[in-house]
């Protein structure tokens, strides 16, 4: 059980970088922990860290005023590679809660729908509008609304996503797929007690 999926705006990360794969975003080499808390100071690892372990200041995740951000908008095909749950673990530990894109990685998609993660999908010139309101505006805040699958600009242009129903409600109720199923426990419970063999 996580917390509910609410309505929040943020200031958008910017990370053009096409064909992100799981292992640019979760190195292999941080994948030994079963646990999800941790994994946000090893997001982007090689990208964000020189050899000697020293931040790349010129990398955008350690530049002083994206602290805080809340959706990353990325590149095209972003989460592909490996099956890795890590990568949306380590995208939440750091304060992610969305990650906007042209197209996701099918797996990767599943995976941040079942961790808290809202993966959401624009057209290429939507896609390019949001880049371009980086550049003009950075300190601009989008609000990512689930419930009505919209994103709102300022000056209240609306953008909106597609999201399966059944992850909406999951993301919105603060439940995954066994949180579902154990609500139904007691009906369950009852059935298999009726039946017999």
């Amino acid at each position: 059980m996580t917390e509910s999926f609410r309505t929040f705006s943020s200031r958008l990360v910017p990370l053009p970088n096409e064909n992100v794969d799981t292992d640019q975003i979760i190195p292999a080499r941080f994948l030994k922990t079963t646990t999800r808390e941790g994994l946000g100071k090893s997001l982007f690892n090689d990208w964000r860290y020189d050899a000697a372990g020293n931040p790349r200041p010129e990398f955008v995740l350690n530049k002083p005023e994206m602290r805080g951000r809340k959706i990353l908008l990325a590149g095209n095909n972003f989460g592909c590679g490996s099956s890795r749950e890590h990568a949306p673990w380590a995208l939440t530990d750091f304060g992610f809660r969305a990650v906007i894109s042209t197209s996701f990685a099918d797996i990767f998609r599943g995976n941040s729908l079942k961790n808290a993660l809202l993966p959401i999908l624009v057209s290429r010139s939507e896609h390019a509008k949001l880049f371009s309101l980086c550049s003009e505006y950075p300190e601009a805040e989008v609000t990512v609304d689930l419930e009505m699958q919209a994103l709102t600009l300022p000056g209240g242009a609306r953008i909106g996503f597609p999201i399966e129903p059944f992850s909406k409600k999951c993301l919105l109720q603060g439940i995954d797929e066994l949180g579902y199923l154990l609500r139904f426990a007691d009906q369950i419970a009852a059935y298999e007690s009726s039946r017999r063999f």
